[in-house]
């Protein structure tokens, strides 16, 4: 029997408030949605004025990263990435009823070397995503930093 560690809404809230913080410092509105390892939100945040869109589209990211195990935009980085006309994976964003987001702004949460979860952002370009997303992996290895606990923060993670 394996054992498992849950990410609760403890660590999913401070996850979204290091988003928004990292957020507003480079001028973007996004949404941020921080789901369990099942791809369903603990936490989800839309910044005022961000786009109306962005909560499923958050979702959507933080559910494929934590379901795939991958970086979503790792789907159609070339030249191999799957979801690539003629690789093995294209249209797979058609796969769970059009869920399955195959471009940046979604992170696998992995701790010591586990997928527990995912975080997805929407609203700033990939660039803005990928660093209000990266603040949030961060903010969590700070908080589990004296637990002994390691925390992938990396903007390409495969597991």
């Amino acid at each position: 029997m394996k054992q498992v560690f849950r990410l609760e809404l403890e660590e999913a809230k401070l996850m979204v408030e290091a988003a928004k913080q990292r957020s507003e410092e480079i001028g973007v509105l996004e949404t941020i949605c921080v789901v369990d390892d099942g791809g369903y939100p603990l936490a989800l945040e839309r910044m005022n004025g961000a786009r109306v869109t962005g909560p499923q589209i958050a979702w959507n990211k933080a559910f494929t990263a934590a379901g795939h195990k991958r970086s979503t935009h790792l789907f159609n980085t070339p030249p191999n990435g799957p979801a690539l006309p003629g690789n093995e994976a294209f249209g797979i964003q058609w796969s769970f009823e059009g869920k399955f987001a195959v471009f940046v702004g979604g992170f696998p949460i992995v701790v010591d070397g586990e997928v527990i979860g995912g975080v997805g952002l929407s609203g700033g370009n990939g660039e803005q995503d990928t660093q209000a997303g990266l603040a949030a992996l961060q903010a969590l290895q700070d908080y589990l930093r004296d637990s002994g606990r390691e925390v992938v923060v990396d903007a390409d993670i495969k597991k």
